[in-house]
């Protein structure tokens, strides 16, 4: 069985919720998921993020920040 923390890392996020964790307009969400960037899994007209590949993306971006800056 899961445990919570593990039924947390696998949970699915609206856009929504996203748009909340990342603090982010709805344009730049997408703009990312059309590139590639952001993983996001579409579910019929709606998209789709788990909290685990969210996390990992920010931690790209973090390491890419701190060795271009």
């Amino acid at each position: 069985m899961f445990s919570n923390t593990a039924r947390e890392l696998e949970a699915f996020l609206t856009t929504e919720e996203v748009l909340s964790y990342l603090k982010i307009t709805p344009r730049t969400i997408y703009r990312l998921i059309r590139s590639g960037e952001l993983p996001a899994v579409r579910i019929g007209r709606q998209w789709r993020f788990r909290r685990a590949d969210l996390d990992q993306w920010l931690e790209r971006q973090r390491a890419f920040s701190a060795t271009s800056a």
